[in-house]
This record gives C-alpha cells, structure tokens and sequence, in this order.
C-alpha cells in the first residue's frame, strides 16, 4: 500500500515541473487526435487508438498524470467532435483505467507481464464489466444484452491492445524517445 501511496505522491510531483507539464500536455494533445480515429462498429461497440498515448502517459508520468489526461482527453474530444451524448460514467472509466496503467507501469521497467497485467485489468474490470454497466444505464439496455457482444469485442482486441501498446513502447524506447521524455521527468 505503501508503494501506492508513493507512486501517486510522485506522479503529482512531477506535474509541478514545467517541462514535464508541456510533455504531458503534448500526450494529451496527441490523445484528442488519436482519439478522432476510431472504428464505429456499432452503437455499442467501437475501437480507438488514443488509448496508446493514455497508456504512455501513465507509464511515464504516473497514474495521477494518466488519470488527468484520460479525464481531460474524453471532456475536449467531446467538446471538439460530440459523438453521441455525454456520459460522465465513460470519463470516470477512462480515468480509472489510466490510473491501473499507472500504478502498474509506472517507474518500471517495460515487460510484457506488466503490460499483459494493466491490460488484462482494464480489460475486464474496466472496460468490460464497468463501461458495459454504463452502457445499460445510458441506453437502458439490460447487462446481459450488450455483455456477450462486448466480452467477444474484448476478447479480440486484447491481444492486439497488448502487442500494440507493447511494440510501440519498446520501439519508442529503442529509438530514444521515451528516454529523451524521462530526461526532462528526472
């Protein structure tokens, strides 16, 4: 519990850093752009990339910066380009799987356990499970309908979500991106 509570206190510390302000800006400006590009399957179901930079974000900055540019990244994408009604519900969730990442990830060396585990937990507690509760209570839909649609949903973009999310990192890394970006963290 201790190591929770550190890693939040030091995610909130580097935000009262200028240059690590501007870097997680950039993340949350790419995040907006990201997030306009996604695959309206249907109603209920449809795939996005901004989740990449969410998930770099809190890798980088912590679960209280990941958190920030999750919940701020759903309010102006909204702002920007309103697709469907607004549910607060969504942002709480987009906010709460950031912090997962965070916690996960955070000051730790990049593996694909650890990527597997904060994926595997946003996966079925967050996305899964809680957004499909939002969904009956935005749409009024019961559970049990919109469950076996999303679980399949889920199922397929897991790996893709990890194998993704893992190269990209691991690319950025090689070529010296994300060490240039932790330069300007410590």
């Amino acid at each position: 519990m201790k190591r929770w509570k550190t890693s939040f206190t030091q995610s909130f510390q580097e935000l009262k850093d200028l240059r690590n302000l501007a870097a997680v800006s950039m993340l949350l400006a790419i995040t907006v752009v990201l997030g306009f590009y996604r695959l309206q399957i249907t109603e209920y179901l449809r795939i996005g990339f901004d989740p990449l930079a969410k998930e770099l974000t809190a890798m980088l900055f912590g679960p209280v910066a990941g958190c920030a540019v999750a919940g701020l990244a759903d309010i102006i994408s909204y702002i920007m380009k309103p697709i469907g009604a607004f549910f607060p519900g969504l942002t709480l969730s987009a906010m709460a799987g950031s912090v997962i990442y965070g916690v996960i990830l955070y000051r730790k060396p990049l593996s694909l356990g650890r990527v597997i585990l904060a994926n595997g937990l946003v996966t079925v507690f967050i996305n899964l499970l809680l957004n499909t509760y939002w969904m009956t209570v935005l749409y009024g839909d019961a559970f049990m309908v919109l469950f076996p649609a999303r679980a399949l949903k889920q199922a397929l973009m897991f790996p893709i979500d990890v194998i993704l999310f893992y190269t990209v990192a691991k690319l950025l890394g090689k070529t010296g991106v994300l060490e240039g970006i932790r330069k300007t963290i410590g």
